[in-house]
Parts: C-alpha cells; sequence; structure tokens
C-alpha cells in the first residue's frame, strides 16, 4: 500500500527570517519529517504549491482536486493550512471520489521545533490506511469527516461541528 502526500505550504512548511521578522517558504520539510520519524511506509511526495491557505484561490483548490483525482493511489495525504482547510476539503468531496483523502496541517512552524505538524503529519498517514474511502481532517490526534468540523479560532483547535 502506498500513500501519496501532496504539499500545498501552509504553516506546516514555513520558515522563519530572523532579519525582517516574517514567516516565508522556502521547501518543504516533509522528506524530512518521514526520515526523522523512521518512515516505512511508501511514501510519494509532490509539492503542488507552497501558499499560505488565506491565499489559496479556487483555482489553486481545482489544482488539488485535479491532482487528488490523477493520482494512482486511493490513500492520499494533504498538508495545507488550517484557516482554509475545511473549504478545500468541501471541493474535494464534490468530486467523489472513491479515495481515502486526509487533510492535515499544522498551527505551529515544523522549524520552530515545537511544532504539532510532525504529530499530525503521522496520525494523518495512519488515518489513510485505515479509514474508508471519504474526505477528512486530521488535526490534534483525531480525524473528522470534512463536513463534521471546524477550526475554533479561539482555541486554535479543530472540533466537531454539534
Amino acid at each position: 500500500m502506498s500513500v501519496f502526500i501532496f504539499v500545498t505550504g501552509g504553516t506546516f512548511d514555513k520558515e522563519y527570517d530572523m532579519i525582517n521578522g516574517k514567516l516565508y517558504f522556502d521547501e518543504t520539510h516533509i522528506p524530512e519529517m518521514l526520515d526523522l520519524g523512521r518512515c516505512t511506509l511508501d511514501v510519494k511526495v509532490r509539492t503542488l504549491m507552497m501558499i499560505d491557505s488565506l491565499d489559496m484561490t479556487d483555482q489553486d483548490r481545482e489544482i488539488i482536486r485535479d491532482n487528488c483525482d490523477r493520482s494512482d493511489t486511493d490513500k492520499i495525504v494533504i498538508t495545507h493550512g488550517t484557516d482554509t482547510m475545511v473549504k478545500t476539503a468541501e471541493v474535494i468531496a464534490a468530486a467523489n471520489l472513491n479515495k481515502t483523502i486526509i487533510l492535515t496541517g499544522a498551527l505551529i512552524p515544523y522549524k520552530f521545533g515545537s511544532s504539532d505538524g510532525f504529530f499530525n503529519l503521522g496520525n494523518a498517514l495512519a488515518f489513510a490506511q485505515l479509514l474508508p474511502s471519504g474526505v477528512y481532517i486530521a488535526m490534534n490526534g483525531q480525524y473528522f469527516s470534512w463536513d463534521e468540523v471546524r477550526k475554533n479560532r479561539s482555541t486554535g483547535y479543530f472540533e466537531k461541528v454539534k
């Protein structure tokens, strides 16, 4: 079984510029994370874009959906910014793909050392192997159906919509 990871950017892959105090994108950290995590799963990684999810357009979401559709595996993990993750999940779900697709992200950049991204990536890879076809969000040790979750902006946690 193989899992395809599509990288889209988000806080997961942000770097910190100490000179100007701003966050920016360089390259994805996913291969390094897989190596450090001693991942033995057959994983393919493709960077689709490196953007903040607040800057993501409908066209960007179509690129993500199309790559999911064309993927030769039915197990997919997408790293994504947390602010619009559910919106992208909705676009993918509307395509009715017969695949297990997990979107995950981080609230703290991986390079900060105290990131939740490492934990979220591991969970997303496990959930991709275990869950039935559908579109899910994996954050904070939990998975949610894409249409039953929201990001609580006051706590920073994802929670089930009641």
